[in-house]
């Protein structure tokens, strides 16, 4: 079942908000327009929640871990990074100016939170939200009035938006697919073994033999290595990716050839800064049932659990 407020926009059409606020639609065309499956602004937030968790220093990767200043930090930080990736222009009166017009910027980590400022009212509102809990995120535009919003007492005069009335919401992106944060989601068991490990590589080739088939951001990869040089520790010459190899494990990245393999093996593809890993298993030509790829003249498949371990095929040039 859709959420209440949800349900509720989809009765407020978009014909009838374009009419009753052509600037909303103007900005809300020129977003679509930059990034228009999304993927831009979904990386912004990952990273930006990573960039909190900072964990390459801190190991962390739980948002509750936070301190309560850098939580109230968060908004801050989404605002200038989103400027930094699409590089609006300063607002005169708002956070930003899209398309020549006044926008302001709010970020909330529960969905219905954003606390919007008096000065906002009148005013064109960009409202965030990311949940990595539930790997979602949404974006909208709302015209800011003071009838949506409910009353509130706190210092700086900051308000939400009534339940009720985000139906009002103008959706860019809606419940959409947030990267997933890999050690906050893998089970609970095999990332205690990841951190047992007492070196940062041996927790890299820990984090690529329990955690396969699943994209693993490079910022996981900051967080489990906890050292400057922790591409160098995914790598082959002494990396996760030769370190495992005598494991038949595969470890691809966000190269087309690498890309090419995972989608021929109909396992998910690495994006840019992601690895995928992968056990595989030769298959005799005669018996191909499942997904191959050939490599090294021999044809592979994803390893059943049946399979005995193999060294693992080369893994082709690096090409974008």
């Amino acid at each position: 079942m859709l959420p209440l407020d949800y349900s509720a926009a989809a009765n407020v059409s978009a014909a009838s908000i374009a009419a009753a606020d052509t600037e909303l639609m103007t900005v809300r065309e020129h977003l679509l327009h930059m990034d228009p499956s999304g993927s831009r602004f979904a990386s912004v937030l990952r990273d930006t929640i990573d960039q909190l968790l900072n964990g390459e220093v801190t190991g962390r990767y739980d948002w509750k871990t936070l301190l309560k200043t850098e939580k109230t930090h968060a908004g801050t930080v989404v605002e200038i990074n989103l400027q930094r990736e699409f590089k609006f222009d300063d607002g005169i009166d708002m956070d930003y100016q899209i398309a020549g017009i006044d926008v302001d910027c709010k970020y909330s980590q529960q969905f219905g939170g954003w606390m919007i400022p008096p000065e906002a009212q009148g005013h064109l509102c960009l409202l965030v939200w990311a949940d990595d809990y539930k790997s979602q995120w949404s974006a909208g535009l709302m015209r800011i009035e003071a009838a949506w919003l409910n009353g509130g007492n706190n210092r700086d005069m900051k308000l939400t938006v009534k339940a009720e009335h985000r139906n009002r919401i103008m959706w860019l992106w809606r419940d959409a697919e947030l990267p997933e944060n890999v050690l906050l989601h893998m089970d609970p068991a095999d990332r205690t073994a990841v951190f047992a490990q007492s070196s940062g590589q041996g927790r890299l080739n820990e984090l690529f033999r329990r955690t396969q088939k699943r994209r693993i951001g490079r910022n996981v990869v900051r967080a489990v290595a906890q050292q400057k040089d922790y591409m160098k520790r995914v790598r082959g010459n002494g990396g996760s990716r030769s370190a495992l190899r005598d494991e038949g494990i595969l470890i691809m990245g966000d190269y087309d050839s690498h890309r090419k393999i995972a989608v021929e093996l109909e396992i998910p593809a690495p994006r840019e800064g992601e690895f995928v890993s992968v056990r595989v298993a030769e298959v005799p030509a005669d018996q191909i049932t499942r997904p191959s790829v050939a490599l090294d003249g021999r044809r592979w498949a994803c390893a059943l659990p049946e399979d005995a371990p193999q060294k693992a095929p080369t893994l082709p040039s690096h090409t974008k």
